[in-house]
């Protein structure tokens, strides 16, 4: 039996530890809202993370270098008339990031390099076209410009925010939608949804491919996450109400590649997942532990690794890019745990006794270049992610430029005004 368990894997030891008090981020009054997103989105230039607010809803936004006590008064990010539900950063400009509301909006902004002076109230683009709250946003991977956003109207848009113009909607789900994950290339997105199905979506075809009952027999929220392979990771709960965990062929949904029963715990578990170490990090909404768990294409498939475990509950959580992490170290990845008053960098580690820089922990990563625009991705294209060397070293964020300055979400084409989105126009000659 012990075999089996002790493996050969470099991320067997892999050790996770928060930062100094002093290397946190305090007074924030992190968000009271019941939904379960993770409040909280980073990149390695910015922590933004959805705070309580009257009158609205609002969230912060910190340079990732501005650590220590938040003054009450900081400026917040305020376009929103109710409670901010998501947030989400581009992952090809580090300045851009899109949020979604009870308002029935979702909106994108211009966040500037240095930390913010005055509230920021005017988006970029304001998108217009679900009639109840829109829970979710998800950038595309690899195409610029391109956004999805998930309502509790059932229904799904793709947004291309450089024009503000919606391209496609799809209303395939007849309940609410937990969680939407692209795969890789984004040619595929998975939706786990309250009528206990779990899907997989093409939506240049708007259509579902393939989809799968009660993947989790229990009837409390399910998430998935597409890994780099094609196979989909998901979280949900048996009969008897116990925390599951499962790996999924969506060729082939007939029988799970994996099934693993974690604990009787009720918080809902939202993975996150390292595509470059095939690692995911577990973190259950008012859990004080994160579990990690290797995804590997030889029995049992999903491997445990370890926990990290504090004294302090967790209202959300924060994953950087791995453009993020700092490799002199031997970090492999930063979470960012929310608590009610603060939020707390927890780093992940490979223990090395070498300074030198590690090729097999580091292969090239998902760099901040798109690889199409999009009309190629809407023409039927698809790319894998450009990739960057790790090899150059972290980069402080408050010196790091902004690869993508040549052409981003500001070089939009003057569009006439659709019935379904506002653009706002006053931004866009930056």
């Amino acid at each position: 039996m012990s075999r089996s368990i002790v493996r050969q894997s470099k991320f067997r030891h892999v050790f996770g530890q928060a930062v100094k008090a002093e290397q946190g981020y305090d007074d924030i009054r992190v968000s009271k809202v019941t939904w379960d997103s993770s409040f909280c989105a980073v990149n390695p230039k910015f922590l933004a993370v959805i705070v309580e607010s009257s009158g609205g809803g609002a969230f912060l936004v910190l340079p990732l270098s501005k650590t220590g006590r938040v003054d009450k008064n900081y400026p917040l990010v305020v376009g929103h008339s109710g409670p901010v539900l998501d947030i989400d950063w581009c992952p090809h400009d580090d300045n851009v990031l899109a949020s979604c509301s009870e308002d029935c909006t979702a909106m994108v902004w211009q966040i500037p390099d240095k930390a913010l002076t005055r509230p920021l109230s005017d988006p970029i683009v304001v998108l217009e076209g679900h009639s109840k709250r829109v829970g979710i946003v998800s950038w595309h991977p690899t195409a610029r410009n391109i956004l999805l956003t998930a309502g509790s109207d059932n229904l799904i848009i793709i947004w291309n925010v450089g024009t503000g113009e919606p391209l496609i909607s799809m209303d395939d789900h007849p309940d609410l939608i937990y969680s939407i994950s692209w795969n890789r290339n984004g040619s595929l997105f998975c939706t786990t949804c309250k009528d206990r199905r779990l899907r997989v979506c093409d939506p240049r075809k708007r259509e579902v491919v393939a989809e799968r009952l009660a993947p989790h027999e229990g009837i409390r929220p399910m998430r998935a996450i597409f890994t780099r392979e094609g196979n989909i990771f998901t979280t949900g709960f048996t009969r008897m109400s116990q925390r599951e965990l499962g790996l999924w062929d969506p060729t082939n949904f007939e029988e799970p590649i994996a099934l693993l029963e974690l604990d009787t715990s009720n918080g809902v578990l939202l993975p996150y997942y390292d595509a470059d170490a095939s690692m995911v990090y577990l973190c259950g909404k008012g859990d004080s532990s994160i579990r990690y768990f290797e995804v590997t294409e030889e029995p049992p498939y999903v491997h445990y690794l370890n926990t990290f475990s504090s004294k302090e509950p967790q209202r959300g959580m924060g994953f950087m890019p791995k453009r993020g992490v700092d490799v002199s170290k031997c970090e492999i990845a930063r979470l960012f745990k929310l608590h009610d008053k603060k939020c707390e960098p927890i780093t992940m580690t490979v223990p090395r006794k070498s300074d030198l820089f590690q090729d097999d922990l580091y292969p090239d990563t998902a760099g901040p270049e798109p690889a199409m625009e999009p009309e190629e991705w809407l023409d039927g294209r698809d790319e894998d992610p450009i990739l960057t060397s790790m090899r150059g070293g972290y980069v402080p964020p408050k010196s790091r430029e902004i690869k993508v300055a040549k052409k981003n979400v500001l070089d939009s084409r003057p569009t006439a005004r659709r019935s379904m989105s506002t653009v706002e126009t006053n931004n866009l000659s930056q």
